[in-house]
């Protein structure tokens, strides 16, 4: 379900040379399509947002809910936490905490004091917490029935969305020209039907760097017309 970057970085060249407006090497492709595919997969979640404060009818904001929890699903994973504190490096955001597969709940610090002080509040295996801090957290629970709760080491897991692996169009030097090399590539992690945006995504980026108005122009053109033809 990826995105072939060989595709995309071919159709923006094209774009790009339509009206001679110039080469974007391969150095400065890849670092524009981690930007735009950032930008895209970040938009996921704003827009997820949106539509899920909009109130009417289900029939007309119910798929664009579906299929944006479709793209996102492809980031979806499951992970150990290292020693009961490391969250995985490649979290973007995390979903749920869990201690023997049992869903800890998250609490702030300053609540954590306050209820690990507290008998019925206090955690237990069966009602573990987590407080989280930054990329590390801690999960609590007690055992033994004791007063103080149990910091725990093993046994934790979460779920959580990853960031999108990095892009890389990779090429070998043949004839003084890069030539694309699929063994030294990685494709766009975003679902397929993200092509035509990536394309438009990071010609506008382009567009900025060079400041070249007329570049821009084509990318919002060949946007409105993609749009178009889905809608005909």
């Amino acid at each position: 379900m990826a995105v072939n970057v060989n595709k995309v970085y071919q159709r923006v060249l094209t774009l790009a040379n339509k009206e001679q407006r110039g080469y974007i090497t391969p150095q400065e492709f890849n670092v524009l399509a981690n930007q735009a595919q950032m930008d895209i997969f970040e938009q996921y979640f704003y827009d997820l947002n949106q539509y899920g404060r909009t109130r009417g009818n289900d029939t007309v904001y119910g798929d664009p809910i579906e299929i944006l929890k479709e793209k996102i699903s492809i980031f979806e994973k499951s992970g150990t936490v290292t020693d009961g504190t490391t969250l995985p490096t490649d979290l973007y955001r995390l979903s749920s905490v869990k201690y023997n597969n049992i869903v800890a709940s998250y609490i702030s610090p300053t609540d954590y004091d306050i209820i690990a002080n507290q008998p019925l509040l206090r955690p237990n295996d069966n009602r573990p917490v987590y407080v989280r801090r930054g990329s590390t957290l801690a999960i609590y629970g007690n055992a033994s029935g004791s007063q103080t709760p149990e910091a725990k080491t093993s046994g934790v897991t979460c779920e959580y969305i990853k960031n999108p692996t990095s892009v890389v169009w990779g090429y070998n030097i043949i004839a003084n020209k890069p030539l694309y090399a699929n063994n030294k590539s990685t494709n766009f992690e975003l679902h397929e039907s993200e092509e035509s945006n990536l394309v438009y995504t990071i010609l506008k980026l382009a567009s900025i760097i060079v400041e070249d108005q007329a570049l821009y122009g084509i990318s919002s053109g060949e946007e409105i017309k993609d749009i178009q033809q889905k809608k005909s």
